[in-house]
């Protein structure tokens, strides 16, 4: 090299992303429209360290997430881990502020987590959750307004066919009470959870391989996750495989009274189905379980899931601090949006396209971009005063839709051309009265109901 310096090959790590603006500007949008919702709903904002104690993470993720665990000592000689999500800490900060805070406490928190399991499509090792969560409550009315806030945040985003799969782990516990599994827990759940990716057969070779269930008692755990269709329907075979169990009982009546109340409460048809097979893979769920399938691509997973964990705060404090609330997977629904067709790749986010090609005018340029800016729009104005079709050809690349044309001749008539850049149509609008008065106005008012339109009601990123 002329420098005499060895350069490093920028790259990024496996499993790991960079996000360019084309990603980027959904992924800000995505989780712009997330805050609304949980903030329509009374929940606040907090944020806690990427780094935690180790002892603060381990064990409670569950066999898989400790094996995926981020984990070093740091400088200091420390036994540190990296969150693997964002609700053990809860535990941590709700436990650590319990009488600052109060109760029942209703949080959001986005933030980056940290896994090392195998990279796939949607699936990295850093990736963003987007979670919501009330803390310091056993009422079945938390579990159902966490059900709510889930289909809400769907629409939100533009989606219309989804399904929330929900389940009580209740129910498993009360199926495993009645085979006599209860010992074998924790391989039974696995099993269940893996039973999307592995089918009915895959699921029975691990209940034998891992907790030595077979015959009539694998037969029963396969019937259990055969059940679907209406809850009615569910409930009713569901309770025949656990009769005899409080246990499981008492996790049949919390579904019943859920289906009931988020019907009552106007969510969409069909967008909550019972699925008793459903466990989660984490071992701190106690209760009531989430999880969200977009029905027009079932093969990416679950986009959104979470449940009740009565009991995960008690490793740091005595005071009782059950809680309930679900994830949002930022990264995985973001990979489903655009394979739907749902973003469009633009790497601005602004309205309105300014160029600059009058060279004496910046002030102008600029107390009239400042005005569209005053009036809510997003404005780029390009930084020097070249050819308007290279302006133009720059605009191009960046996606934008609109440009407002302003040259010597239109200043003089005190009007401008608004071009869309996709059709190439444009017309004249007025950019000022008699002494320059209403500077401005005409020119935003007719921006803003061409913005609106393009924006839309659907709730899907203009990017």
């Amino acid at each position: 090299m002329g420098d005499g310096k060895q350069r490093i090959q920028p790259r990024t790590l496996k499993g790991f992303r960079d996000y360019l603006p084309a990603a980027a500007i959904p992924r800000e949008w995505l989780i712009s429209r997330a805050c609304e919702v949980y903030r329509s709903y009374g929940f606040s904002p907090i944020d806690t360290p990427a780094l935690e104690y180790e002892e603060v993470l381990a064990g409670k993720g569950g066999e898989e997430s400790e094996k995926q665990m981020f984990r070093f000592e740091d400088a200091g000689g420390r036994r540190v881990a990296m969150r693997f999500d964002l609700t053990v800490p809860l535990a941590r900060f709700v436990a650590q502020y319990a009488h600052e805070l109060g109760t029942p406490f209703k949080r959001y928190h986005i933030g980056p987590v940290w896994r090392g399991e195998k990279p796939q499509k949607g699936r990295y090792r850093e990736f963003l959750q987007c979670d919501f969560d009330t803390v310091g409550t056993r009422s079945a009315a938390a579990d159902i307004e966490s059900g709510l806030v889930i289909a809400d945040l769907l629409g939100a985003l533009g989606f219309e066919r989804f399904t929330v799969r929900v389940n009580d782990r209740r129910v498993l516990a009360g199926l495993l009470e009645t085979l006599d599994l209860v010992q074998h827990a924790p391989a039974v759940l696995r099993a269940l959870d893996k039973l999307d990716k592995i089918g009915p057969e895959g699921m029975a070779a691990e209940l034998e391989r891992e907790a030595g269930v077979d015959g009539a008692r694998s037969e029963s755990v396969l019937e259990l996750a055969a059940i679907e269709g209406a809850p009615g329907a569910v409930l009713e075979r569901v309770g025949a495989l656990i009769a005899g169990s409080e246990t499981g009982a008492a996790g049949g009546e919390a579904l019943a009274r859920f289906v009931s109340a988020v019907e009552a409460a106007g969510a969409p048809a069909g967008a909550f189905r019972i699925q008793p097979s459903l466990a989660r893979g984490l071992d701190y769920y106690t209760g009531i379980v989430f999880e969200t399938i977009l029905d027009e691509l079932p093969s990416i997973g679950s986009v959104c899931g979470g449940g009740r964990y009565d009991d995960l705060a008690q490793r740091f404090t005595k005071t009782p601090l059950p809680g309930v609330g679900a994830s949002l997977g930022v990264d995985r629904l973001l990979a489903a949006m655009e394979e739907l067709g749902m973003i469009e790749g633009s790497t601005t986010p602004a309205d309105v396209f300014l160029p600059w090609f009058s060279r004496e005018r910046l002030d102008d340029y600029l107390a009239l971009a400042a005005r569209l800016r005053a009036a809510g729009l997003a404005v780029e104005f390009y930084p020097e005063p070249k050819k308007l079709g290279a302006q133009l050809k720059y605009a191009d690349r960046r996606k934008h839709k609109l440009a407002v044309i302003v040259g010597d001749d239109e200043w003089e008539a005190g009007s401008c051309q608004v071009k869309d850049l996709e059709s190439g149509e444009a017309r004249t609008v007025r950019l000022a009265g008699d002494d320059r008065a209403g500077f401005g106005d005409d020119l935003a008012a007719a921006l803003s109901e061409v913005v609106k339109g393009r924006r839309g009601a659907s709730g899907r990123p203009r990017s």
